[in-house]
């Protein structure tokens, strides 16, 4: 005996229905769709959000506000959070931040300014913060920005 031949033999399996294949088949001349009308046409059917006619929930509502095309959305990591994961390293760089999964891969970051920052250390990415830089200056290290 093999795991295959344990259950669902396949005489037990249901077979689908053959829909339109005769009247013998017991589901011939309308296939299920009734008698005349648009949703037994073929092709027929209304597309989504269509409501007979009446006006539609998406046009009866108010719009209202603006969706900025351009908007740049930044990933925000604190430099202290920075520090503490790149724990003995003088270099961090954006590199190593996607690699070690501490922002999304290929998103542009921002280093924000909570936290320490104990030692010298060069940071590299797309912002910073004014706190942050100036941490990070105070500190001996330099803050690299780069373009996104």
């Amino acid at each position: 005996m093999r795991l295959h031949e344990l259950y669902a033999f396949p005489e037990e399996y249901k077979n689908r229905k053959r829909i339109g294949r005769g009247s013998g088949s017991g589901w011939g001349k309308t296939a299920t769709k009734g008698t005349k009308g648009q949703n037994s046409r073929s092709g027929g059917g209304v597309r989504p959000g269509f409501e007979g006619g009446q006006m539609p929930l998406a046009r009866r509502l108010p719009k209202r506000g603006f969706k900025n095309p351009f908007r740049e959305v930044y990933e925000a990591v604190n430099v202290g959070r920075l520090i503490a994961m790149f724990e003995g390293k003088d270099e961090i760089t954006l590199a190593d931040m996607y690699e070690r999964g501490v922002v999304k891969d290929g998103a542009p970051v921002k280093v924000l300014g909570t936290g320490d920052v104990d030692k010298a250390v060069t940071i590299e990415a797309h912002r910073f913060s004014a706190s942050a830089a100036e941490k990070i200056a105070q500190a001996g290290g330099t803050a690299k920005a780069i373009e996104a």
